[in-house]
């Protein structure tokens, strides 16, 4: 069923969450993926309101490729950041890109408590950190 207008993929959003994702978006331009073809961006929003960004690098060696996620993540621990409030995830594919498990991981450790919007063409979907990682490893000696 095709509803006239069509409605913004992101029309739901409160105008602080379209900024988050806009920036994802706008990040997700300047990624490297020679190999996939496959741009993503991230954008992570901190307690302090501080944004950082990220895009993939993909390299030869599979196993040295930074996903989006991470790459905003140790930006905003280089730049003295900590505990994460939202992510937004952008990627153009046919269906909505979700973190992978590694990413899951790494974010867990910083947003615990974070919202995740997913972002693309299609849609949006708005989930928590918590949901896509029920049982996280975690290690109880961290800061």
């Amino acid at each position: 069923m095709n509803a006239w207008p069509p409605r913004s993929p992101l029309a739901e959003l409160t105008p602080a969450e379209v900024r988050l994702v806009s920036a994802a978006k706008a990040v997700r331009e300047r990624a490297y993926a020679p190999y996939s073809k496959f741009r993503v961006g991230a954008a992570i929003e901190t307690e302090h309101g501080g944004v950082f960004t990220g895009a993939n690098v993909e390299n030869a060696s599979y196993g040295a490729t930074v996903c989006a996620e991470r790459a905003a993540i140790f930006c905003m621990v280089a730049a003295g950041e900590h505990n994460v409030t939202r992510v937004a995830v952008y990627a153009e594919g046919p269906e909505l890109s979700m973190p992978c498990g590694m990413c899951r991981q790494v974010l867990i450790e910083h947003a615990p408590k974070a919202e995740v919007i997913v972002a693309g063409p299609s849609g949006h979907r708005k989930t928590t950190l918590a949901a896509l990682m029920p049982e996280p490893f975690v290690f109880e000696g961290a800061e």
